[in-house]
């Protein structure tokens, strides 16, 4: 994870860099010399445009955001992993092995008496870790980025009010609805989209959270098993063996509001990496993504509204997506519903980053939902349902044509 001046790691490095510099100087071996990557070539970079103070509450929240717990400081007693960084690596794309089993649904409770809705397969000692339970739908998550979630959550309903159309009245094959869904009860109105009633998601594979609070509520009680003020109580595996309070060795709450808040803030005031340079191929292939139609769904950009925090408001968002919902056919169904999501339908993931993807995962890419397309080319092929006519339209372009698109959207 990149770090930013006043930073204490940065700190604790400087006389190690300072002494190193001397040493190369000494030597004439400028070669050595590194520089740090511009903002817009990482997935960690905070917004412009952020005060001293936003940015020292955000160096703070990715301090947070990077901390590794232990059985000692309140992990578990089940668990996914140990920090939030250690499945969002460098804030950007996850990799399939840090994907995370979804089952039940809203309608069933979550089927809470058999662990749900997440099954944490990985325990502290004294403790027994839970696993898929038989004869329930399963659905691997691959974790998303994090980048960007405060433009996401800045954009007003009524922008992605004016994309949707359910019962596709331009007959384009397309019927993008939003996600109605309720907030925890722990969220309060203050938070940006938090006031009472059923309001728009935008945040997981079937907009099913609205908030960012709400977002990192729950990874931090479902991934790592840290207790909060928003969430007190221990999450168990509910078909343990054994009882496993002893297992627990911190007190509860695990973590302050104020821990919450700063990875909320951090979350918020990240930035999204830039877009590659807009070369004639890349040219020709935005022309062919948007004549393909795949810009029906992936909607090159919105824009936010009015925001607390200035940095978010007003900017054009270069998303590609309409976070709305969309049947993407038998193929790619899960069969689990999520709010008024079924278990064929998906939120339009946003391409932004796709430029920097591989250069985080060891030249790999990891894909749709639960990361099963490892190109680009193959995941475009994977749309069914709303996108089967995008696809096909992609299918049947030359394969020069072809190159200029998959070269325009991993320039994103």
């Amino acid at each position: 994870m990149r770090r930013f001046p006043g930073h204490p790691r940065a700190a604790a490095r400087g006389a190690l860099i300072g002494a190193a510099f001397a040493l190369v100087v000494s030597a004439a071996c400028s070669s050595l010399l590194t520089e740090a990557p511009a903002d817009g070539e990482v997935f960690d970079a905070p917004l412009d445009g952020l005060t001293s103070v936003e940015l020292a509450a955000f160096v703070r929240g990715d301090e947070e955001f990077a901390r590794r717990f232990s059985p000692a400081t309140g992990l578990g007693p089940v668990f996914n992993n140990v920090s939030c960084a250690s499945c969002h690596g460098g804030d950007g794309r996850g990799r399939l092995e840090h994907s995370l089993q979804r089952f039940g649904t809203e309608a069933d409770g979550f089927l809470a008496h058999l662990g749900g809705p997440q099954v944490q397969d990985r325990a502290v000692p004294g403790a027994e870790p839970e696993r898929a339970p038989a004869g329930v739908a399963i659905s691997l998550r691959l974790p998303a980025p994090v980048f960007g979630a405060g433009l996401i959550e800045a954009i007003p309903e009524s922008v992605l009010l004016a994309l949707a159309d359910q019962d596709d009245r331009n007959s384009d094959g397309i019927s993008g609805r939003v996600n109605w869904v309720s907030h925890a009860p722990y969220v309060p109105a203050s938070e940006p989209n938090g006031s009472a009633g059923p309001r728009i998601g935008r945040f997981g594979r079937k907009a099913q959270t609205v908030t960012i609070l709400q977002q990192t509520v729950e990874a931090y009680h479902q991934d790592m098993g840290i207790t909060s003020e928003f969430r007190p109580s221990e999450n168990r595996n509910p078909l343990a063996a054994v009882a496993t309070e002893a297992a627990d060795h911190a007190s509860d709450p695990e973590v302050p509001t104020a821990t919450v808040l700063a990875v909320v803030h951090y979350l918020r005031a990240l930035a999204p990496p830039a877009p590659g340079e807009m070369t004639a191929q890349r040219r020709d292939g935005d022309a062919l993504f948007r004549s393909a139609g795949c810009a029906a769904c992936h909607t090159p950009t919105l824009r936010t509204g009015a925001h607390p925090l200035r940095a978010l408001a007003d900017r054009d968002v270069p998303l590609y997506s309409d976070l709305l919902l969309h049947d993407m056919g038998d193929a790619l169904a899960d069969q689990r519903p999520d709010g008024s999501a079924t278990g064929r339908e998906w939120r339009t993931t946003p391409l932004w980053g796709l430029r920097l993807m591989r250069q985080f995962l060891n030249g790999q890419a990891f894909l749709m939902h639960d990361g099963r397309a490892r190109s680009v080319d193959e995941a475009i092929r994977l749309h069914g349902g709303e996108g089967q006519r995008a696809r096909d339209a992609y299918v049947a372009l030359s394969p020069a044509q072809r190159a200029a698109l998959l070269d325009f959207v991993e320039s994103r």
